[in-house]
């Protein structure tokens, strides 16, 4: 089993081949396209899509439908001493959904489990192995404190410079209590991977009193700006039920890439990105902009 913490990993990365990046003039983009009923909408043409870079529209260069690219996804798990309860529903969910993505998808579509509570933990670092999963979540413990953005960071650290689709599910309740990072590095680390978001927020609490919103809108940001959305099932119970749908987003999506007619802003690189569709009453999901300097 690998366990390696968030201090531990920059001297591992350091050592990695920075060959591995991608193509440094290639702008590649994942994106969900749904109707006014929030049904996945498939069918749609390059022809369809138009894609602005910095406020410049740009050429589709390679356009797929359905796209079969390998996916890349780290789970993460919150693992603080309130879910203590639960823990056997993110577990048991994490490990069918991992089940279900190696049974139809990609033979490259890997997948890594992080944990975190006041640590954080690769405890399963990418493989196809189910019974490697199956031996990590295994020997979990409970502990105090909830270090999510530092586990954000960690995972997109993990994720920057693989090829293929890159996507972090992450279950919580959106609180963050013992992260030394905060929300911009992991919302600026997850811009530079390219990673898109999905946090499944498990909030039995109807009402605000007692609930992190601040923390739940700041998720909710993340994964707006990554061209990934929040799933919200009302107990620990229903947590396969978002992965279903995760995984029914990950099946449709369209592959767009261009190659960028624009520069960057008084020398900021970020460039800001927007994907519309011509058709009216549709609605589509990607990322919001990507760092020069990565690609």
């Amino acid at each position: 089993m690998t366990r390696r913490s968030l201090f531990a990993a920059p001297l591992l990365l350091h050592a990695q081949d920075p060959i591995l990046r991608v193509d440094v003039k290639l702008i590649r983009i994942l994106a969900s396209v749904r109707d006014q009923n929030g049904q996945l909408f498939g069918g749609l043409g390059k022809e369809d899509f138009q894609i602005f870079d910095n406020g410049t529209e740009q050429e589709i260069s390679i356009f797929e439908r359905s796209t079969t690219q390998a996916l890349n996804v780290i789970v993460m798990l919150d693992i603080s001493a309130s879910v203590a309860k639960d823990l056997k529903y993110e577990t048991e969910s994490a490990i069918r959904f991992a089940r279900s993505l190696f049974k139809e998808g990609n033979p490259d579509d890997t997948l890594a489990l992080i944990t975190f509570n006041h640590n954080v933990d690769i405890i399963a670092s990418f493989t196809r192995r189910i019974q490697r999963l199956e031996n990590a979540v295994r020997d979990i413990k409970t502990g105090a404190g909830t270090s999510l953005y530092d586990a954000l960071f960690l995972a997109s650290e993990e994720l920057e410079g693989r090829e293929g689709r890159k996507v972090i599910i992450c279950v919580s309740d959106g609180g963050d209590t013992a992260s030394y990072k905060k929300f911009n590095a992991a919302n600026i680390a997850v811009q530079r991977a390219q990673a898109a978001v999905y946090p499944i927020l498990v909030t039995p609490i109807i009402n605000d009193a007692g609930r992190n919103t601040g923390g739940e809108n700041a998720l909710q940001l993340i994964a707006e700006r990554s061209g990934g959305r929040v799933l919200q099932p009302s107990s620990y119970e229903k947590l396969g039920l978002a992965f279903d749908e995760i995984l029914r987003d990950l099946r449709t999506q369209y592959f767009l890439a261009y190659y960028p007619k624009s520069q960057s802003v008084k020398g900021n690189p970020f460039h800001r990105l927007e994907v519309k569709v011509r058709r009216p009453n549709l609605r589509v999901s990607a990322r919001t902009g990507y760092y020069e300097e990565t690609l």
